[in-house]
């Protein structure tokens, strides 16, 4: 007789309870020790762990020795984000590939460089021979991020220099992971549409001439159109996702796995299951589950009377899912604003606009205005609180028609980016195994026979 796969035996559970209780720690041994839970302090400082060349995450400046909350500012290579991203708003010019090249290599392309860098990942904007058939249509995931790691990881039996961790064996790899991502995630959202959702299978092939925003949405939709809107707001998404400092989880995995000597898919896989964590990658498919909550809720949406109720409700665990959390507000560094979001309402109301999603707009700013203001009411504050990227980039996706599965896939297909240069740096660095230390709390025993116990 076949036994049931995931099955919670009533013995399992009554060991997991005593698996619970030996797991405790008391929270007060962390203050007697000084030791910084989650590697930060009560300022949403991270412990310095390493040094990079590749990001800065900007959010206090030093003033007579101390450091004072500023508007934040996020650099790629040197070179603010903003002004990459709005220099280029009004042309027809997708970013996403120049920023790679930046990030891997450490300085802007010329036109010649980018249309050279362009040709690489589009020749590798393609998947091993019947890979669809034999690794993504075979018992596809509900899941698409655990879909994209196991095809990750299966690349590793296509690859004759897996193991090779030669810096031009390594960007190679990244380069092609770089340009697979995409194909990965849509292919398994639509291998998951067709076989849990009784959905229509629809595989189109890349093209290389189009850039990584264009093709995922000539790939994902049935009949391959969009708008030019539609698709710089989409690049512009995976501009602002593509890198953040080396200090964010994923991207510290990525550092951590990579110190060891592994290879690439190992450590690109390691970094996605990082990335999976709703308190990272899936932060903004809550912000939008909680604005549909909303939405049902306030019948008066311009009401600042009623969003205040529901959003003190939500603090008062009173609403949504009862977690006392305002989600999309609020950021580990930033404290006065985040770059990200800053940048990118101005993309989202012009979307909203063309799509006739104005009043939605209208609610998401109104929430923004009142949000920072009721938290510092209810709250113990140690820093300021404002909308992170997750606050509208969920709201981004739902207005083009992005499919919830592909929500922290397409983070994925963006910080894939950092996570390359980060690697290539971890390994050109030759730097050694991290290994931090723990405290531990537990005393000594004298072992005790089996019969004796």
């Amino acid at each position: 007789m076949e036994k049931e796969f995931g099955r919670i035996t009533p013995k399992l559970q009554e060991l997991a309870e005593q698996a619970k209780k030996s797991s405790y720690i008391d929270p007060e041994l962390y203050t007697k020790y000084n030791v910084k839970r989650g590697l930060r302090d009560l300022n949403g400082r991270g412990v310095l762990v390493g040094i990079t060349d590749i990001s800065e995450v900007c959010s206090t400046k030093e003033v007579d020795g101390k450091l004072i909350p500023i508007d934040g500012q996020l650099y790629y290579r040197g070179y603010n984000v903003r002004d990459i991203i709005m220099k280029s708003r009004d042309s027809d010019h997708f970013g996403f590939e120049e920023c790679c090249y930046l990030l891997l290599f450490g300085h802007l392309p010329d036109i010649r460089d980018l249309a050279e860098f362009q040709n690489i990942l589009g020749d590798y904007r393609s998947l091993p021979k019947n890979f669809v058939r034999d690794v993504i249509m075979k018992k596809p995931s509900k899941d698409i991020m655990n879909s994209l790691s196991r095809s990750v990881l299966t690349l590793y039996s296509y690859d004759d220099n897996a193991d090779d961790t030669s810096p031009a064996n390594v960007l190679r790899q990244c380069a092609q992971l770089i340009s697979m991502f995409p194909l990965l995630s849509v292919y398994g959202y639509q291998a998951y549409r067709h076989y849990h959702q009784d959905g229509s299978l629809i595989i189109h092939q890349p093209r290389p001439e189009l850039s990584t925003a264009e093709n995922i949405l000539h790939c994902l939709r049935d009949d391959s159109k969009y708008t030019q809107l539609e698709a710089k707001l989409l690049d512009v998404a995976l501009i602002l996702h593509m890198e953040h400092g080396g200090g964010n989880n994923s991207t510290f995995t990525t550092h951590l796995v990579s110190s060891s000597g592994t290879d690439t898919y190992s450590a690109i896989a390691a970094a996605l299951g990082s990335l999976k964590g709703p308190k990272h990658g899936g932060a903004n498919i809550k912000v939008v589950k909680m604005f549909e909550d909303m939405k049902k809720t306030v019948k008066d949406w311009t009401s600042e009377e009623e969003v205040s109720a529901y959003l003190e409700a939500l603090l008062d665990k009173k609403a949504f899912d009862n977690a006392g959390l305002i989600y999309g507000m609020g950021h580990a560094i930033y404290s006065i604003s985040d770059p990200r979001a800053v940048t990118f309402k101005g993309f989202v109301k012009a979307l909203s606009e063309e799509k006739g999603y104005q009043k939605e707009f209208a609610l998401y700013s109104l929430v923004e205005k009142l949000a920072p203001k009721i938290i510092s009411k209810k709250r113990k504050m140690y820093k300021g609180v404002s909308p992170n990227v997750d606050f509208y980039s969920g709201f981004a996706y739902q207005m083009l028609d992005l499919p919830i599965e592909l929500y922290t896939p397409l983070f994925a297909i963006a910080r894939i980016a950092g996570w390359s240069a980060h690697r290539m740096e971890e390994i050109c660095h030759n730097g050694k195994i991290m290994r931090p230390a723990y405290m531990t709390v537990c005393e000594h025993k004298e072992f005790v026979p089996i019969e004796d116990r």
